[in-house]
C-alpha cells in the first residue's frame, strides 16, 4: 500500500495558488484512477484507488501547509505504511514553472510542509515529487508569491505539470522511483 499526498492549503481562498499544486496533481491522479478524494479522515480529504496491484490512499491534508505532517503521520500510523511507501507532491520555487524533480529522500529545502512531515515522521526517507512554480521575484515576499495564482500564460504549462506529476506517481508505484527519476527529472 502507498500513500500519495498532495500538499496545499484548504478553503476556496487558496484554490489554484502556487502552494496548492499538490492538490491539483492529486485531483488529476484521482481522475486517472477513477477515485474520489472526498472522504474526511486523518485531517485530510482521502480516497482509495489501485495502481496495478497496489492499493493507494490519495490524500489532500486539510491542516494547512505548515502542519501537513500531522495528517501524514496519522495516515501512516493508521494504515501501517512505512515512509518508503509515502509519496508527497508539493510546490518548489527553485524549479522553473512545470518542471518536476523526484527524490526518494532529502532535506525540506526550505519547504515548511516538507519540514513538518520530516519532523512528524522522524525521517527524510520518503519520496517527493516537487513541481516547479518558478522563482519568486526578488522584490516580492515569499508568502505572497506562493499564495499567489499563476498568470494566465503559465496555466497551460502548469496543467501539463499536474498531468506529469500524476504520471510520475503512477510510475513510481509500478516501475519504481528510479525509473520515474530517470524519465521525469530529465524532462523539460
Amino acid at each position: 500500500m502507498y500513500i500519495i499526498a498532495g500538499l496545499g492549503n484548504p478553503t476556496r481562498e487558496y484554490e489554484k495558488t502556487r502552494h496548492n499544486v499538490g492538490f491539483e496533481a492529486v485531483d488529476i491522479l484521482a481522475d486517472k484512477l477513477g477515485a474520489r478524494v472526498t472522504e474526511k479522515k486523518h485531517r485530510a480529504f482521502c480516497g482509495t484507488g489501485r495502481i496495478g496491484p497496489e492499493k493507494v490512499i490519495l490524500s489532500k491534508p486539510q491542516t494547512f501547509m505548515n502542519l501537513s505532517g500531522e495528517s501524514i503521520r496519522a495516515m501512516a500510523d493508521f494504515y501501517k505504511v512505512e515512509p518508503d511507501h509515502i509519496i508527497i507532491i508539493c510546490d518548489d520555487i527553485n524549479l522553473a514553472e512545470g518542471q518536476l524533480r523526484i527524490r526518494t529522500k532529502g532535506s525540506a529545502g526550505g519547504h515548511n510542509g516538507l519540514k513538518n512531515i520530516i519532523n512528524h515522521l522522524g525521517t527524510q526517507e520518503f519520496s517527493r515529487i516537487r513541481v516547479g512554480v518558478g522563482e519568486k521575484p526578488k522584490e516580492m515576499d515569499l508568502a505572497d508569491y506562493v499564495l499567489g495564482r499563476f498568470p494566465r500564460e503559465q496555466e497551460g504549462v502548469m496543467d501539463q505539470a499536474y498531468q506529469d506529476a500524476a504520471e510520475a506517481a503512477i510510475m513510481m508505484v509500478t516501475e519504481g522511483a528510479e525509473a520515474a527519476m530517470n524519465f521525469f527529472n530529465r524532462k523539460k
